[in-house]
């Protein structure tokens, strides 16, 4: 019995370990990022030119100042447009891009949770619009900062929103921040049918990252018999897919049309989605899958293994400018 209850602890102690080293390399504020993978100008972007983010959550708003969401589970959907401030002009902007502090919160104009689906979608104005869905280990301020940081790498000129689903925003957190995702799918679908059945709404274009993929796909596959809802979705990018890759199969087969609008940035050698596999029961994650499984499901697929950095390859979307560039083409393909 004590060499069970030795071998348990020290496995225990190794998966710590291993969690301490990768996944925190999930959340924005962990990672560092290139100073070629946004554009120098502040006004590049619309979000630099009018920097008000537009913020759909099932987080629990919190009473006054910052943190303005927690990681508790809200009562329902909460509409909130946060502003922003944007990166910095010339040596010392781009300095601060490499230490991933360039975008910062300011403060919230406008916060309700009555009719906050329809809010959202009428607040998009007529405009395309990039909806950025968080991963793992994520505090609000960090998912905020990293919907900037990719709308302005990205150049976007429509309007950049954010779901933000109650990460526990801790590395021990992997059970609370899955289950919340699952929770968070009635809310995101929600917002998706307000966008879509608002017929002044331009293009949505989707990109998901890491355990954000799962919310998402959960939330596609409802709403994938819904009138109009391949039409109105442009591009959907999974970065680094934190899914099942059983599931993402299953999944991906029932969703027809939207399976094509499809791009996957994998990396066999993922770190973070090793532990995660180890997590699972050993089952792999799509977004180190091999690329020819992904590939016969009719998705497109960017395999980045090699690039960046051993402990921020699970962020190259965010960290390198060249895996920028493909959810920039990704959106490109499907028009205007």
């Amino acid at each position: 019995m004590p060499d069970s209850r030795h071998a348990s602890l020290c496995r225990r102690s190794l998966l710590l370990a291993l969690l301490s080293t990768t996944l925190a390399a999930c959340a924005q504020t962990e990672a560092a990022i290139s100073p070629f993978s946004e554009p120098t100008r502040a006004d590049a972007s619309a979000l630099g030119k009018e920097p008000t983010l537009l913020v759909v959550t099932t987080r629990k708003p919190s009473g006054g100042g910052s943190p303005f969401f927690g990681p508790e589970r809200g009562a329902g959907l909460t509409f909130a447009e946060v502003r922003l401030s944007p990166p910095g002009r010339g040596i010392s902007g781009q300095l601060a891009s490499t230490v991933g502090e360039d975008w910062s919160v300011l403060g919230i104009d406008r916060r309700t949770s009555s009719d906050a689906a329809r809010r959202f979608a009428e607040a998009v104005n007529g405009r395309d619009v990039l909806l950025y869905v968080h991963g793992y280990n994520e505090t609000f301020e960090s998912a905020v900062r990293s919907a900037g940081q990719l709308s302005h790498a990205l150049e976007f000129q429509g309007r950049t929103a954010l779901f933000s689903w109650p990460s526990g925003g801790a590395l021990l957190d992997y059970g609370y921040d899955r289950e919340s995702a699952l929770w968070s799918r009635d809310g995101f679908v929600q917002a998706l049918r307000a966008l879509v059945n608002n017929p002044t709404v331009g293009r949505i274009h989707i990109v998901a990252h890491s355990m954000g993929t799962f919310l998402t796909l959960e939330a596609l596959r409802e709403l994938r018999t819904e009138t109009d809802v391949s039409s109105r979705i442009g591009a959907i990018v999974f970065a680094s897919p934190d899914v099942d890759i059983d599931a993402f199969e299953q999944t991906v087969s029932k969703l027809g049309p939207l399976a094509q609008r499809m791009t996957l940035i994998i990396d066999p050698g993922d770190r973070a989605l090793a532990v995660s596999a180890r997590i699972a029961g050993g089952v792999a994650r799509a977004g180190a899958a091999e690329r020819s499984r992904l590939e016969a499901l009719g998705v497109r697929v960017a395999d980045t293994s090699g690039r960046g950095w051993s402990m921020l390859r699970h962020n190259l979307f965010l960290s390198d400018g060249e895996v920028t560039l493909v959810v920039r083409r990704a959106m490109e393909r499907v028009g205007a």
